[in-house]
C-alpha cells in the first residue's frame, strides 16, 4: 500500500504536539487526522477508519488506555494498529497499556526522523501475514483458524481475539509441536523494529490459556513456547 493511502488518527490534548507530529506525517505524504481527547477519538476513529492511531496517555475526558480498550470492542476497528504516546517520567504501566490491546508505545519528546520510523515499522503489520498453515482445522485439537475473519472456532464455538493474539495463536499453531524461541515470537508477532517490555509476551500467552484453553499452549522454561494438539 502506498503512502497516502494510508490513515493516521494522532491523539492528543496539546495542540503543539498535534500540529508538530502532524506536520512530520503529512510530509511523509499520510493522511493524518486528528482529535483532542479520548471521546474525540472513539467518534473519529469510527468515522475514517484509520490505520494507525497513535495516542496520548493522560488526556482529558478519557484517558488512552480507556479509549483503547473502547475502540477494541468494536468490530469494525479491531485490526487497527494503536500505539501510546507517552511523557519521560509520566507514571504509566506498559502493561497497562498491552492489557488494554495497544501494540506499541513511544516515549516524547521524539525526533521527527525516529517518529516517522517507528510509524513506517507499525504499518508494516497492517496487514500481517499469517502462515498459510494457520487457516485450516486441527482435528486433533478441534481449533480452526481463521485468518479472513480473525476468529478461532473451538469446539464449535467462535473466539473473538485481539490482533495481537490471534497473530501469535496463529504462529504457534502453524506448526504444533515445535517450540518458538521468545526471539522468533517477537519478530513475527512485533517486528523486529517494535521495542516491547520483556512481559508482553507473558501478557498475550496468559489470556490466550483463558480464552481457549491451558492444555494448547505449552511453556518451554527457558525457551519459549509451543501448540499442543
Amino acid at each position: 500500500m502506498e503512502k497516502g493511502k494510508y490513515k493516521i488518527l494522532l491523539v492528543d490534548d496539546e495542540p503543539d504536539i498535534l500540529e508538530f507530529v502532524g506536520y512530520n506525517l503529512r510530509k511523509e505524504g499520510f493522511r493524518v487526522y486528528t482529535a483532542a481527547n479520548g471521546l474525540d477519538a472513539i467518534n473519529r476513529a469510527l468515522e475514517v477508519k484509520p490505520h494507525l492511531i497513535l495516542m496520548d496517555v493522560m488526556m482529558p475526558e478519557m484517558d488512552g488506555i480507556e479509549t483503547c480498550r473502547v475502540i477494541r470492542k468494536d468490530k469494525g476497528l479491531k485490526n487497527v494498529v494503536i500505539a501510546f504516546l507517552t511523557a519521560r517520567g509520566e507514571d504509566y504501566s506498559q502493561i497497562s497499556g498491552f492489557d488494554a490491546g495497544g501494540d506499541d508505545y513511544i516515549t516524547k519528546p521524539i525526533k521527527p526522523k525516529v517518529l516517522v520510523s517507528r510509524v513506517k515499522a507499525l504499518l508494516k503489520r497492517v496487514n500481517p501475514i499469517i502462515p498459510n498453515e494457520a487457516k485450516g482445522d486441527d482435528g486433533a485439537s478441534g481449533i480452526i483458524i481463521d485468518k479472513e475473519r480473525y476468529i478461532v472456532i473451538r469446539q464449535g464455538k467462535e473466539i473473538e481475539l485481539p490482533k495481537k493474539e490471534f497473530e501469535l495463536l496463529a504462529l504457534l499453531h502453524s506448526q504444533p509441536h515445535r517450540v518458538f524461541t521468545r526471539n522468533e515470537i517477537f519478530a513475527n508477532v512485533w517486528g523486529d523494529n517494535i521495542i516491547v517490555g520483556d512481559r508482553t509476551i507473558d501478557v498475550h500467552i496468559r489470556k490466550l490459556r483463558e480464552k481457549v484453553g491451558d492444555r494448547y499452549i505449552k511453556t518451554v522454561k527457558g525457551v519459549g513456547y509451543k501448540f499442543t494438539q
